[in-house]
């Protein structure tokens, strides 16, 4: 029960890995808030406010409802609307900036500026190996996910003596039960694919100032290795097809 004099808020911790990184908080005896725009039951050391943290409204009322000081701090929304490829707006790509960027950005500055973040916070920003690899008609997340890896070294500089910042970039993590094929799991070096245990107990340990009290501006890959292992024409399960 490492946090159980802690309180903790994740964004987008009603489903998927934010949901898994809020279950970890918990068992390790955080008071956790989450904000979302779906959903969630709450019980005795959960609580959770619903809306939208792209706009800018919602931040503010969130942080008015806060009972104590902020510990710890997870910036893990994020939403996907395409890119060049499938007609993503002016207004698409600019709502998955408010939701990826600048959210985390405006409640630090919130929490920042009423007293509400306490001394020796860790922040966690959950990135993506997309910041550095893309595929196609993936701009507005990619730029997302850029910009959050930029901010967290930002941050981390800016909040010195106050708060550490530190990024997690996740690569390819399955949160569904689904049967991967040998190809899929060739891919990745670590021999299986990642969970979102993997990426919420790495959250637990940046947030662990015993632990990692000496890790600030960081952003660590959490791949199996994927992104750094090259693979041609019939390696590793994976051919090439010309589809031309």
């Amino acid at each position: 029960m490492i946090f159980s004099d802690k309180t903790a808020i994740v964004t987008g911790g009603a489903g998927g890995i934010g949901s898994c990184i809020t279950h970890h908080l918990l068992d390790a005896g955080a008071y956790v808030i989450i904000i979302d725009i779906i959903a969630a039951k709450e019980h005795e050391r959960l609580s959770h406010f619903q809306g939208d943290i792209a706009d800018k409204a919602t931040l503010e009322a969130f942080v008015t409802t806060l009972p104590h000081p902020v510990d710890l701090l997870i910036n893990n929304a994020c939403i996907g609307r395409g890119g060049l490829l499938s007609g993503c707006s002016y207004e698409d790509f600019e709502y998955v900036q408010k939701v990826g960027v600048t959210a985390p950005y405006y409640l630090t500055n919130l929490l920042l500026q009423q007293g509400l973040l306490a001394s020796g916070a860790a922040i966690v920003n959950i990135a993506s190996t997309r910041a550095n690899q893309s595929k196609p008609n993936t701009e507005a997340y990619t730029a997302a996910k850029g910009g959050i890896v930029a901010l967290t070294h930002a941050m981390a500089a800016s909040l010195a003596g106050r708060a550490r910042v530190n990024a997690i970039s996740p690569g390819w993590i399955e949160t569904s039960h689904h049967h991967h094929t040998a190809s899929d799991i060739h891919q990745h070096p670590a021999g299986r694919v990642g969970t979102a245990d993997d990426i919420a107990l790495m959250v637990l340990h940046l947030c662990d100032n015993e632990k990692s009290g000496f890790i600030t501006g960081q952003n660590f890959v959490i791949d199996g290795g994927m992104s750094k292992l090259m693979i041609y024409h019939n390696d590793h399960g994976w051919n090439y097809t010309n589809m031309t």
